[in-house]
């Protein structure tokens, strides 16, 4: 008997007819869903102890730092290692530092260095966990459906980003011991639990994986083959432009870190209003995402690149002059539509311009750009705003984001003429990856 032939796939969804790679995405849902809610909970906790602007900075270093001081072996772990296996040890540390925080926050702890040493072990599982993800996704589908795949993994990372904040804003103030007598469960307290099971739900899946990458790279630790990505990356305008532009445009332009001070002083709201408020670029990014996997970028990728971060600069000027709820949303969504355009093409371009062999170390560079951008943009904006005051740093950002975007565009004219999102197109503005290889 012969078999039924195989339904093709439908148009957008190609990306999900690999069993691994939905697999993958109902792990990174879930954990994303419980890192988003145990943020919420940790910078509420924070502010409410301390009311200062500099120490919800202070968040975003603790994080960022081990990024810094772990790049080059993080890097060259997920080469020399089964990435599968990388990424289960990083989250088998983040379990320990969740249960840190929910035992910190049971004993009514009012000392913030405890959590800052929590946060630098957790920005240590991520500084090892981020290059191998990010190099184990070509593994998980075919390479003609790989645009599609990221640009699904930004859909469904975008979806827990909207749930996430929100529903760690709800269990937040969730009066539990109302609704459950005896229960001493309050507060972050709840937030920390689930988050605990999402982290189990995430191991579970990993674990039932089947992609194998194995070992990448052969040759033992040595200086010269760890700087290999970025020897890569500093001879490509294409990824050293695009790593870049996305470093300081969300450096300057990013206002995460005070969205506590926009929803308590600014807007008037608690933290269900805090949860709006990081859920808003969330919304704006998955309804972008899901548009774009129906009707995928086909030319001009670096155009539509410089394009969407200019609209991304401009959202967050209008969300720091705004003194209503309704129209902080709006923008806020706008901006993190323009954002999902952005992410999509730099991480095809990451991707698919990277040998096998080298995507760890190269993605390592680029999370220590990502975390520059991120975490280290969270301590500016803190700072900044300790010095100027949150509405006056935040449009300053918006405004320095876009004029990074028009210099940008003149510095790197490879970057700004990058058309198809292919192996074949983009390799064209790449170096030889083989001399980089070969001479090590």
């Amino acid at each position: 008997m012969q078999p039924l032939p195989r339904k093709p796939p439908r148009r957008g969804m190609e990306a999900f007819a690999s069993r691994d790679f939905r697999r993958y995405q109902l792990a990174r849902v879930a954990v994303v869903l419980g890192a988003e809610a145990q943020a919420v909970a940790v910078a509420w906790q924070v502010y409410s102890i301390t009311h200062r602007a500099i120490d919800l900075g202070y968040t975003g270093l603790a994080l960022f730092l081990p990024g810094l001081l772990f790049l080059l072996p993080a890097g060259h772990t997920a080469d020399r290692f089964d990435r599968r296996h990388v990424i289960v040890v990083c989250y088998a540390l983040q379990v320990f530092c969740t249960t840190a925080l929910l035992l910190l926050a049971r004993n009514g702890t009012q000392n913030i260095l405890y959590i800052y040493s929590v946060l630098f072990l957790v920005g240590t599982g991520r500084a090892f966990s981020g290059p191998a993800s990010s190099a184990l996704i070509p593994h998980l589908v075919p390479e003609e459906h790989f645009v599609n795949a990221v640009t699904w993994g930004g859909a469904t990372y975008q979806f827990a980003n909207i749930t996430g904040p929100a529903l760690g804003g709800l269990l937040y103030t969730l009066p539990l011991n109302r609704l459950i007598p005896g229960s001493h469960l309050e507060g972050p307290q709840l937030v920390y639990l689930f988050t605990l099971g999402t982290l189990g739900w995430f191991l579970v899946l990993i674990g039932t994986l089947q992609a194998r990458s194995g070992r990448m790279e052969h040759r033992s630790f040595s200086l010269k083959v760890v700087f290999a990505g970025f020897q890569y990356v500093a001879r490509s305008p294409l990824l050293f432009g695009s790593f870049s532009l996305d470093l300081f445009v969300v450096l300057l332009g990013g206002a995460t870190a005070l969205m506590p001070i926009f929803a308590h002083e600014i807007l008037h709201q608690g933290p269900r209003g805090l949860g709006l408020l990081r859920a808003a670029p969330a919304f704006g990014a998955v309804a972008m995402s899901l548009a774009m996997a129906r009707f995928p970028l086909r030319r001009r990728a670096g155009r539509w690149l410089f394009i969407c971060v200019s609209i991304f600069g401009a959202a967050t000027v209008i969300f720091g002059l705004s003194h209503t709820l309704w129209l902080s949303l709006v923008s806020l969504a706008i901006a993190g539509a323009a954002d999902t355009i952005s992410v999509i093409i730099r991480g095809s371009m990451l991707q698919l311009a990277t040998p096998p062999e080298m995507r760890g170390r190269v993605s390592a560079v680029n999370s220590l750009f990502i975390g520059a951008s991120n975490e280290l943009g969270e301590f500016e904006s803190g700072l900044t705003a300790q010095w100027m005051g949150a509405v006056r740093a935040t449009v300053a950002g918006g405004i320095g984001a876009l004029v990074v975007s028009g210099l940008w565009s003149v510095l790197f004219p490879p970057l700004r003429r990058a058309d198809e999102l292919t192996a074949e197109s983009l390799r064209q503005h790449m170096p030889s990856a083989q001399e980089i290889i070969s001479g090590l």
